[in-house]
């Protein structure tokens, strides 16, 4: 049975904490805002883009910079919740009160739980669509870009300037189309020729498609159809223009990564690039409440904890020291080396061990 002294103890954590993370968030929001402006500012100058399309760019752009900051922010509101306490000798007074650490920490170990749900959702509905839309203002509204991709029953539709190409993915490691179509139309829009290939290989400076069936449509006779083992096609795109147009795991949602990942292997698809994110999106919205136990271990390890600017260079250290390994191990993922489930939670596990290790050793 809690008592009324606890319930008022942790009413106090839970809204310290909280002022503290809203205040870390809105601080990082805005300095990454500022950051990503003045990195746009001469693009968007370039284009003669109207304020309300740069301002609606960098609206649609607040989802994902809050979710990128959220783990930063909960071990920074952790470290100055209880390094605070720790100043103050408050944790010397609750302790004396018979209160164990372990309990102290529970609200805020709750808060982090809710922080890293709400966070996971926050990418599965509503960052697909607030980044396809920054992305769409940015490309189409602003660079009156024409052959923006359209993304559909997992398939990439992609206007070129001589025709219209379909293609599964592109792999950008080895500049390689899979499952590639090409429809060349007439000035009156009718098809004169279709290219259906297994593959494109940007070879030399040049596309070589592999299993190609070439369909030719003459007006008044029947379609003529042509198989060939392996040919170059001259085609004016290069590998950069289709690098835009792969589909990014940004703009997609888990449930959504995981159906596209099960519709390329059933094709025969390499999809280990896709599987890798996919589990770095649960790994990346767990990760806050493992920082939450490597916060706590530091401030609470002395009687007396540190500054504010000794929480924000923990922080620091600690924040860039994951940010390291998880892009890291991700790349590992992506390139086959390591297996997809284990490169994206590497840096999750490796933390969880040092956060067990450290809460461990607190003196209770």
């Amino acid at each position: 049975m809690e008592t009324g002294g606890m319930k008022i103890l942790d009413r106090y954590i839970t809204t310290e904490f909280l002022r503290l993370f809203g205040m870390i968030v809105l601080s990082l929001l805005l300095l990454a805002l500022m950051v990503d402006f003045f990195g746009k500012i001469r693009y968007f100058m370039s284009n003669n883009a109207p304020v309300r399309l740069v301002a609606a760019h960098f609206f649609y752009m607040i989802p994902m910079i809050v979710a990128q900051t959220i783990p930063a922010a909960v071990l920074l509101a952790t470290l100055m919740t209880f390094g605070g306490m720790s100043r103050h000798s408050e944790i010397t007074a609750i302790k004396a009160g018979g209160v164990s650490l372990y309990r102290l920490a529970r609200p805020v170990i709750i808060l982090a739980f809710v922080i890293g749900i709400a966070a996971f959702f926050v990418s599965e509905w509503i960052m697909p669509y607030t980044n396809t839309r920054a992305e769409t203002i940015r490309l189409i509204e602003v660079q009156k870009k024409q052959n923006m991709p359209a993304f559909k029953q997992n398939q990439i539709w992609y206007r070129g300037k001589d025709g219209v190409y379909n293609f599964r993915f592109f792999e950008p490691q080895t500049n390689t189309l899979r499952g590639i179509s090409i429809y060349y139309l007439t000035p009156d829009f009718q098809l004169s020729r279709r290219i259906d290939a297994e593959k494109a290989e940007w070879k030399d400076g040049k596309w070589v498609f592999t299993k190609l069936l070439i369909t030719r449509f003459d007006q008044g006779g029947f379609p003529a159809l042509e198989w060939v083992p392996k040919r170059v096609v001259n085609i004016p795109e290069k590998p950069e223009d289709f690098k835009i147009v792969q589909k990014d795991t940004e703009q997609m949602g888990f449930f959504d990564l995981r159906d596209y990942v099960r519709k390329l292997r059933s094709e025969g698809y390499d999809a280990t690039r896709y599987v890798v994110d996919m589990y770095g999106k649960v790994a990346f919205s767990l990760i806050s409440v493992i920082l939450v136990f490597i916060g706590i271990s530091f401030s609470l390890r002395e009687e007396r904890g540190g500054g504010v600017s000794r929480s924000i260079g923990v922080a620091i250290v600690i924040g860039f020291s994951y940010w390291l390994v998880h892009a890291f191990s991700l790349s590992l993922g992506r390139a086959g080396t390591l297996p997809p489930l284990l490169a994206a939670w590497m840096a999750d596990i490796l933390f969880l061990a040092a956060a067990a290790f450290m809460y461990s050793r607190i003196r209770t």
